[in-house]
């Protein structure tokens, strides 16, 4: 992947994913190992389902370790005390209002991989984030979604 896009993270973040890292480093990597293993002894490797499904989910936990190191090595920490707070930005906490329906919302802002829909946290690459980057106090956005377009009005950034 290309090293000059930076992926934009919390403190708390960072650490969530080096600690998890680790652990599957450290005890993850043992315990597919005895699952090989165990699937292994199982006798004719050509029939055994069990070792077939061991090697995959090998695969996987692996392509996973490969992502976190990519992200961890890409990641850089951004501390929100020297960005503006009248204007929506990266991890900036925003309540809108939907024109269209008076339902408010909050959203925090953050990197595509931090980006958590369940717990409020949208990615400034997804049409929503992107609409409301550089947004201020009162005013109305238009966001081109793909079940068309959507107006809000930023009632509140922190």
């Amino acid at each position: 992947m290309n090293g000059q896009n930076f992926v934009y993270l919390t403190r708390e973040r960072l650490l969530e994913l080096e600690k998890e890292l680790q652990d599957m480093k450290n005890n993850g990597r043992k315990e597919i190992a005895r699952k090989i293993a165990e699937a292994r002894a199982h006798g004719d490797l050509s029939e055994n389902a069990e070792y077939d499904a061991a090697k995959e989910e090998q695969g996987l936990f692996e392509l996973r370790i490969a992502k976190l190191e990519d992200i961890l090595s890409r990641a850089r920490v951004i501390d929100t005390s020297k960005m503006p707070n009248d204007e929506v930005h990266i991890l900036s906490v925003v309540k809108i209002k939907n024109l269209k329906t008076n339902k408010v919302f909050e959203y925090t802002l953050v990197s595509p991989e931090e980006a958590d829909f369940q717990a409020g946290k949208i990615s400034i690459t997804s049409p929503v984030g992107q609409g409301l980057m550089g947004a201020k106090i009162g005013q109305k956005v238009t966001i081109k979604a793909p079940a068309g377009n959507m107006e809000f009005e930023i009632l509140e950034i922190k």
